[in-house]
């Protein structure tokens, strides 16, 4: 992100004119050759490190004045390393072999996605067969942090009473990893088990905590049949603010700074859900200067993780860096990948939650008026 101007500040002066900006002098170094249609791109024209170090996290895509799509050219090159090649680097072989064998990436034995909500008593859709929403958990429900924002979703929707139910077992990874790494195969035949699993009931939407499944979901199954209305939970949860549903308490005391999920904003052009979430529980945001379509991304994105390119400097670090420039003392996120990284970062640093953590923090539980003393039973007639 550093090399946009739009994002790294400055003109683009140096590069004026130059057609090559690294070979003649005029601009940074930024590649050693000057085009050649017989050389092979990956390892030719570009170094297979550049490739697995991108996070997907489309900055230079919305920056660029031409409109060039260069992540969906980075991901067809990777698919080229990955299935023509074998050569995924780091633990990206083994967390594809995992979604082969256990539909999720970190390998853990599928009757266990349920785990985390074994006291909350959530409806099956294999049961129900028709719901209005359809939570979709995502491969967070095997992640011990993102239980704890699945629980709090739960219980907004609960308080909410909204008619929905889970997938349960049924559900398998959404596939956002696998076409990130370059393996299309693993990814189409995990949409295509969703998809028919999902054929087999009926639900007005599906809504996730999870913006990679969001966007997998809304927008890329349906080149595989699967046309659905998906919703972030914080596009739900500003619905039901409006509706006025919640019956939500002020926040008060720890300022609030608000971290843009690459896959929720500048994928998917919804930036003012959260804050509208935000606002309603009376907080106000602690902007960063790099926020909203110009967010930095947090490096959880594109199976950066998994690859795990060095650099000079970690990208959750980074970020954390614009987060400390506010002087919040929460960060408000919407990503179990945002919530990973950055709680990633070394401590001392601000809390991180995900917003149905504060919404869930800030209802107001109903109380169940006790019975009046006129109700009470009268004693029997004694003869």
């Amino acid at each position: 992100q550093d090399m946009v101007v739009g994002l790294a500040g400055g003109t683009d002066a140096k590069f004026a004119g130059s057609p090559y900006p690294s070979l003649d002098g005029k601009g940074k170094p930024l590649g050693e050759h000057g085009g050649n249609p017989h050389q092979p791109i990956v390892n030719g024209l570009v170094d297979a490190e550049t490739l697995w170090s991108c996070t997907t996290c489309r900055a230079c895509v919305e920056e660029c004045p031409m409109m060039i799509e260069h992540v969906d050219a980075i991901v067809d090159m990777r698919r080229y390393l990955t299935l023509e090649k074998g050569a995924t680097p780091n633990k990206g072989a083994q967390v594809l072999d995992n979604l082969i064998a256990t539909d999720n990436p970190g390998g853990f034995a599928p009757g266990g996605r349920m785990n985390w909500a074994a006291d909350l008593n959530l409806d099956l859709l294999s049961v129900r067969k028709t719901v209005d929403v359809l939570f979709w958990v995502g491969d967070g429900a095997f992640d011990m942090r993102n239980q704890r924002t699945l629980r709090a979703f739960v219980k907004v929707l609960k308080a909410a009473r909204v008619d929905f139910a889970v997938l349960g077992l049924e559900e398998r990874d959404s596939g956002d990893v696998a076409r990130r790494l370059g393996d299309e195969a693993t990814f189409q035949t995990l949409a295509r088990r969703n998809i028919q699993t999902l054929a087999q009931y009926r639900f007005k939407r599906i809504v996730t905590c999870d913006p990679h499944s969001f966007h997998v979901l809304k927008n890329e199954y349906g080149a595989l049949g699967g046309d659905y209305q998906v919703q972030h939970h914080s596009t739900f949860m500003a619905e039901l603010v409006q509706r006025g549903t919640l019956n939500l308490s002020q926040h008060k005391g720890a300022s609030v700074t608000y971290h843009d999920p690459c896959y929720l904003g500048r994928y998917n052009g919804e930036y003012e859900a959260p804050r509208e979430v935000l606002r309603a529980l009376g907080i106000e945001v602690r902007e960063m200067q790099r926020s909203g379509f110009r967010s930095r991304c947090c490096g959880g994105g594109g199976g950066a993780p998994i690859t795990d390119i060095p650099g000079k400097q970690r990208i959750p670090d980074m970020r954390m860096d614009d987060i400390r420039q506010t002087a919040a003392e929460v960060v408000a996120v919407g990503c179990p990948q945002c919530t990973a990284m950055l709680e990633g970062v070394v401590e001392p640093r601000p809390l991180i939650k995900d917003i149905a953590e504060l919404v869930a923090d800030a209802l107001v539980e109903e109380v169940i008026p006790s019975p009046s003393v006129a109700a009470k039973r009268e004693p029997a007639e004694v003869h």
